[in-house]
C-alpha cells in the first residue's frame, strides 16, 4: 500500500486514522515547529521537460507483481520437477532391488551349479582312476594270456608228439593187461598207420 501511495496514487487507500491517547495529543499540541527558514536563497526552477505519459505497464508495482508471479511459476515448476525426480528415484530403487534380487538368485543358482559340476568332476576323476587301474589289470591279463598262447603255439608240435607217444603207451598197457604178447607189436609207424 505504501508503494501505491508513491507509484499509483489512484489505487492508494488511506490507512484508518489512529486515535491518540491524551499524552500523545498533548505532545503533538506542544511540539516545536520551525516557523521561518534560514536565510537561504530559493532553489532554481526545475528544467522543463516534455509532458510525461504514464504507461499501462503498472510501474514498480506491476514489476513486483510480475516478479511474484514469475517466482510462483518457478516454485511450481520446481515442485513438479521434484515430484518427477522423486518418482524416478522410487522407480530406480524398485528396479534396483528387483535386479539385486534376481542377481542374488542367479548367483546362488550358479554357485549350486558350480558345486554340482565340481562334484561331477571329482567323481569323473575317481572313475578315470578306477578305469585306468582296470585297464592296467586287463592289459596285464592280456599280456599273460598272450604269453601263454605263444607258449602253446611254440610247443604245439612237441606236445602233439608227446601225446601221440602217450596214447601208444596206453594202448600197449591196455593190451598187456588184456594178455597180449607185446614182443611182436610194432612200436613205430609205417606209412602213417598204426599196426597192432
Amino acid at each position: 500500500n505504501r508503494l501505491n501511495k508513491f507509484y499509483k496514487p489512484e489505487q492508494y487507500k488511506e490507512p484508518p486514522a489512529e486515535e491518540l491517547s491524551e499524552e500523545e495529543k498533548v505532545e503533538q499540541a506542544y511540539s516545536f515547529v520551525q516557523v521561518r527558514a534560514h536565510g537561504f536563497a530559493a532553489p532554481p526552477p526545475a528544467p522543463e521537460v516534455g509532458s510525461f505519459k504514464k504507461s499501462d505497464s503498472g510501474g514498480v508495482v506491476g514489476l513486483m507483481d510480475m516478479m511474484i508471479n514469475d517466482l510462483k511459476k518457478e516454485v511450481q515448476e520446481a515442485e513438479f520437477a521434484e515430484k518427477d525426480s522423486q518418482e524416478d528415484y522410487e522407480k530406480l530403487m524398485k528396479d534396483s532391488s528387483e535386479k539385486r534380487a534376481s542377481d542374488s538368485k542367479a548367483v546362488s543358482e550358479n554357485e549350486s551349479a558350480l558345486a554340482e559340476a565340481e562334484s561331477d568332476l571329482s567323481q569323473n576323476h575317481d572313475d578315470r582312476k578306477a578305469n585306468a587301474k582296470n585297464n592296467g589289470e586287463t592289459h596285464s591279463y592280456n599280456q599273460d594270456l598272450h604269453k601263454s598262447c605263444d607258449f602253446l603255439m611254440d610247443n604245439y608240435d612237441t606236445r602233439k608228439s608227446a601225446r601221440t607217444e602217450e596214447l601208444e603207451a596206453l594202448d600197449k598197457a591196455k593190451s598187456v593187461l588184456s594178455g597180449a604178447d607185446v614182443a611182436f607189436v610194432q612200436t613205430q609207424r609205417k606209412g602213417g598207420k598204426f599196426m597192432a
